[in-house]
């Protein structure tokens, strides 16, 4: 999951949350410290959660998490070059999907063996196997 469906699973009610939970729960939640970093930025700056609560959080995150360091960044025909190291990320766990709001990584259906989903197909591929 991408920084974007972190954050949203925890400051919202909704699609994201029901997919981090479906997650924790079914599956390994894979990561990287780039992420974690983000959510740690947008999390306390943007809805103004306190430090101490952002670190628990982030702290259970990795308890339940594989957090994988990037390989080589993948050569993507994308814009933001730091969500290439999020993308190598997913490649070098060899996570299966990667789930993201960004339509453009979206637009890339999959980067090596590793599909790129939208929280919304994820989430119908998860309910339609149960």
């Amino acid at each position: 999951m991408d920084t974007n469906v972190i954050v949203s699973a925890v400051a919202t009610r909704g699609l994201c949350a029901d997919v981090f939970r479906a997650v924790l729960a079914a599956h390994e939640l894979v990561t990287c410290a780039q992420v974690l970093q983000e959510v740690q930025r947008i999390l306390g700056m943007k809805f103004g959660v306190p430090e101490p609560l952002v670190a628990e959080y982030l702290e259970l995150i990795v308890q339940d998490a594989i957090v994988a360091e990037p390989g080589d960044l993948p050569d993507l025909p994308i814009r933001d070059q730091d969500d290439a190291a999020i993308v190598a990320a997913a490649i070098a766990a060899r996570a299966e999907v990667l789930v993201t709001g960004d339509h453009e990584l979206q637009s890339l259906k999959n980067a090596g063996k590793v599909r790129i989903l939208s929280p919304r197909a994820f989430w119908e591929e998860l309910t339609g196997r149960e």
